[in-house]
């Protein structure tokens, strides 16, 4: 196992497209959290946000660039044809992809930090200036703060997350493109159809099944009884759809011709 993923860090490694890609995701995390940052005053929102998910927002545009890293880490092989390649030099392929699942989830949590503590410094930079004070009633953000130290946390684990959902569909699709609009349009539909749905009931039904929405989730820090679902179970569900992605691929990676 420990050769399979040297070969697989190797490739990762020297891949150009991975540390493009791993700074693309920072980058727009952190850029995006600011902007909304930027955009958001008290004076126009009062009282009642949670700052902690504010200065996360990013994360919905970051977590795109990780789908498509994941993706790219298998179904850029079978694009190439170096799957052959990679299977015949190391034979058995569950290896491959647990090898591949390590790699891919500890690249994104390394680049996940760095998104996330930037977003958090700058939510604690912007927000104060746009009145978001001690003196309306919020605490500055920090990370010693219980429920922000959790949203962060979880925020990176949700992103390791999705690269896992991410890699596991792309084993079972094969095909970049197809598989890449699968997981987006996974992650993007059910909230969607949830703003959609007439039916209220329906509507917290969604959310609570879509892997965005409930994943998402691990970042409220405030009103957690009015959310769909609770963070931690909400994180839990995401695990879920991610856990059944990669058995969906090893399955079919382990039973059908490279």
């Amino acid at each position: 196992m420990s050769a399979t993923l040297r070969a697989e860090w190797t490739k990762l490694r020297t891949t150009a497209a991975t540390g493009w890609l791993l700074l693309g995701s920072v980058a727009l995390t952190v850029a995006l959290s600011g902007v909304v940052a930027l955009a958001v005053t008290y004076a126009s929102v009062g009282a009642g946000q949670d700052i902690t998910r504010l200065s996360l927002t990013g994360v919905y545009l970051g977590q795109a660039v990780v789908a498509i890293l994941a993706v790219a880490t298998i179904a850029g092989e079978y694009s190439t044809g170096m799957i052959l390649v990679t299977l015949t030099a190391m034979p058995r392929r569950v290896s491959v992809l647990a090898a591949k699942a390590a790699v891919v989830s500890a690249l994104v949590v390394a680049a996940g930090t760095v998104a996330v503590l930037g977003s958090i410094l700058a939510g604690r930079l912007i927000l104060v200036g746009n009145g978001f004070t001690t003196a309306h009633g919020y605490a500055l953000l920090s990370l010693s703060h219980g429920p922000t130290l959790r949203a962060a946390f979880g925020t990176v684990v949700y992103l390791a997350l999705i690269g896992l959902l991410s890699l596991g569909i792309a084993t079972a699709v094969r095909e970049p493109a197809v598989a890449t609009g699968l997981v987006l349009g996974l992650l993007y539909l059910f909230p969607i159809l949830a703003a959609l749905a007439p039916d209220p009931h329906l509507r917290r039904h969604l959310e609570q099944i879509g892997p965005m929405t409930a994943g998402l989730a691990i970042q409220a820090t405030t009103n957690l009884r009015g959310l769909p679902i609770g963070p931690w179970a909400g994180l839990g569900v995401l695990a879920v759809w991610a856990a059944a992605a990669l058995l969906a691929g090893g399955l079919t990676l382990a039973r059908r011709d490279a």
